[in-house]
């Protein structure tokens, strides 16, 4: 098997986009499958091609014009990969991928798999510029992976011929885990910052309007228990948030390298993802695999992983009232409930988010995809005719 991978979020690409794109394309290279990625990169002055260990690495910028960008890259893509010998087209996300892919697969002659994240669905189904270019990739892949259940009931309803698969997000837990010294530095920072009898919540990654964090900041506020937390952000804040924020005034901590973000983990009491809609935030199961449990809407990939009081207090997206309710709740909380809360987040990752099971299930979609002997649809066969 071989993929021709296309994406707008790779490494060194910080978020958690980037993180996803790279954490499948390792699994599915450890799993023997050779990928020839190609990644529109945002801060690449020029192209660049070199060769990886299971494959190879094309590197485009993705500024200015996209249709000169898109057309460059196949007669660079001709010269310097395989083509005969690719077995998948793959679009990850984005505007560019989903653009380039379906083209890029026709004209091979091999199945288009297409994985949508989140904000390309979000986004895209109200942006009058990416709908068609989002319902043109549906169409024509061979086959679609979400991360979160509502994602694929959604392309479902608009497109009845789809049957998209539910993929979530998983985690390597042999790179990701706290150490003594992570734990160390995490109370370090609590006694310099945190007065002792308040919880800690903490908020993480690319902190906008959609995830809520306005909402959840003016919920805390009118719940009448400001004082009981601090408030610990950690990532990239949207800008206009600064006064809203001033209110309660916040640790913020900017241009954190992923592993050092463990020690800001340790530290929290809580995580929130007040999001007002979402896909499979990989917070949610980083945090979950430390022992933290969460304060969370019900949205995405949070309704799917989440139980309300045993893992996690939920609430429905945009409800004031119930956030404010979840809010008291986590208030509430002792010391002993806290630590089962964490325990039971724990076993949830451990049991049900494992990167290797995503790297599995991802083959499993591969394979089936790569059958032609199957009934299809005979657009879809006029795509695949030639795959083997």
């Amino acid at each position: 098997m071989r993929l021709l991978f296309i994406t707008e979020n790779y490494p060194p690409d910080r978020g958690g986009m980037g993180e996803s794109c790279d954490r499948i394309v390792r699994g599915l290279g450890r799993a023997g499958v050779a990928i020839d990625v190609i990644h529109f990169d945002r801060k690449s002055a020029a192209a660049a091609y070199h060769q990886t260990s299971n494959g190879s690495l094309t590197r485009v910028p993705s500024e200015g014009d996209a249709a000169h960008a898109i057309n460059l890259l196949w007669n660079r893509v001709q010269r310097t990969i395989d083509l005969r010998a690719v077995t998948h087209v793959v679009a990850f996300g984005g505007t560019l991928p989903l653009l380039a892919a379906p083209v890029f697969a026709a004209w091979i002659e091999r199945p288009l798999v297409t994985l949508i994240r989140g904000n390309e669905l979000d986004a895209g189904l109200f942006d009058p510029r990416r709908r068609p270019i989002l319902d043109d990739a549906l169409r024509r892949s061979a086959a679609i992976c979400t991360v979160t259940q509502s994602q694929a009931e959604k392309i479902a309803a608009l497109h009845p011929e789809t049957e998209p698969h539910v993929v979530a997000n998983g985690i390597d837990f042999d790179l990701w885990q706290a150490t003594d010294a992570d734990r160390a530095r995490g109370a370090s920072w609590r006694e310099r910052n945190v007065e002792p009898a308040r919880r800690v919540l903490g908020f993480f990654g690319h902190l906008k309007n959609k995830k809520g964090v306005p909402f959840f900041v003016q919920s805390l506020l009118r719940s009448g228990l400001a004082d009981r937390f601090h408030l610990l952000l950690v990532g990239e804040v949207e800008e206009g948030m600064q006064a809203m924020l001033s209110e309660v005034s916040p640790s913020l901590v900017t241009s954190v390298d992923r592993f050092d973000l463990l020690p800001y983990y340790m530290a929290a009491d809580w995580i929130v993802l007040p999001s007002h809609y979402d896909g499979f935030p990989n917070v949610l199961i980083e945090a979950a695999s430390l022992g933290r449990p969460l304060l969370a809407s019900a949205v995405g990939g949070m309704l799917d992983a989440l139980t309300d009081g045993e893992n996690a207090f939920l609430f429905p997206p945009a409800d004031e009232h119930a956030c404010r309710e979840a809010i008291a709740r986590a208030a509430a909380v002792d010391d002993v409930e806290l630590l089962r809360m964490g325990a039971a987040a724990a076993t949830l990752a451990r049991q049900r988010f494992d990167a290797r099971d995503e790297t599995r299930r991802y083959l499993e979609v591969f394979d089936a995809n790569a059958d032609l002997d199957r009934d299809v649809d005979p657009a879809a066969r006029r795509v695949w005719r030639r795959a083997r």
